[in-house]
């Protein structure tokens, strides 16, 4: 199956119902919380010199200035409701900005 946009428009719904400040690609300007997600790369599968299967990789990333913001949890629960695989990739306190990133990769 090729690239699906259904699908990513639906990852997209899912954690904007979590995180009303949810931008796919880039934010405006404004203050914590937000979270942005992307696609950024993907695998496919050849066959009969033409792609068969597709693959697409992504992340999403939450930023925070709560210690034990509970949308954490919310946003892996969205992700549970989504057709993709996903993992915790990284939590890192930005010095810079005083906020907390989280930051999770997914499949699909």
């Amino acid at each position: 199956m090729l690239l699906n946009q259904s699908k990513l428009k639906a990852l997209g719904e899912a954690l904007a119902a979590v995180v009303p400040n949810t931008y796919h690609y880039w934010r405006p300007r404004l203050q914590p919380p937000f979270c942005v997600w992307a696609e950024d790369s993907g695998n496919a599968f050849c066959g009969n010199n033409r792609v068969a299967e597709q693959a697409i990789h992504g992340t999403v990333d939450y930023f925070t200035l709560e210690e034990y913001d509970q949308t954490v949890e919310r946003i892996q629960e969205a992700l549970n409701t989504q057709p993709i695989g996903w993992a915790l990739n990284s939590v890192q306190f930005e010095e810079e900005t005083n906020l907390i990133h989280w930051e999770w990769s997914w499949e699909m």
